[in-house]
């Protein structure tokens, strides 16, 4: 399996196609924040990695205040490096939780969110885990949750079928940028505008794949 705190390193490289797209999750994030009703709002991000998108984002924000959140992630060197981070930051409503970030059941008691981060998810699972995720995802969010998401666009290209996918799960489109990186990196930005009851899963909702 890939070593995961390694490939976090890529980060440290401002010129880097992860540093890239990390600016952009932060810039929709912050956007996502601003354009939110007033009022607490509940974050969730799943495979949160070191939380460099929302601990780099909230300390400075008007909102800081407004935010609390739970950080989902299992390998435990990234877990311990976002939880040092986010105390350093003064971030104390956010939680990390070492877990398996495809069990509901993990975050579960911090739903339903208002900003739901799913990045460095889909390009590490099946298309059919892409679809179950995105049907899913419904179950997760407040009526207006901000979701936000990553995926190359190598060929095969799945971004387009990813963005149809949302649609059909009562998403609107809010933003969506092809990256001109060598990873051909492509970041999206769904609203949930219908508001379906459905039951949190059971199952899992994505596997890693091996690599």
């Amino acid at each position: 399996m890939k070593d995961w705190a390694a490939w976090h390193t890529g980060y440290d490289d401002p010129a880097s196609d992860l540093s890239s797209r990390l600016e952009r999750v932060r810039f929709h994030l912050r956007q996502a924040i601003d354009s939110a009703p007033t009022g607490p709002l509940r974050l969730v991000s799943l495979c949160a990695g070191q939380g460099r998108d929302v601990i780099d984002v909230l300390p400075d924000h008007p909102r800081r205040g407004d935010v609390s959140g739970v950080l989902v992630e299992s390998d435990p060197r990234l877990a311990a490096q976002a939880r040092s981070d986010a105390v350093a930051a003064g971030l104390l409503q956010l939680e990390v939780r070492q877990a398996d970030a495809a069990l509901a059941g993990s975050f579960a008691d911090a739903l339903p969110a208002d900003i739901l981060l799913l990045c460095g998810i889909f390009g590490n699972v099946s298309a059919g885990d892409i679809e179950r995720t995105v049907a899913a995802a419904p179950a997760l969010c407040a009526a207006g949750c901000t979701v936000i998401w990553t995926r190359h666009r190598r060929p095969p290209d799945l971004t387009p079928q990813i963005r149809c996918w949302f649609a059909a799960n009562g998403f609107d489109e809010v933003a969506f940028d092809a990256l001109d990186t060598a990873t051909l990196t492509g970041v999206g930005v769904h609203r949930l505008s219908q508001v379906r009851a459905a039951p949190i899963p059971d199952e899992p909702l994505f596997t890693f794949r091996a690599s």
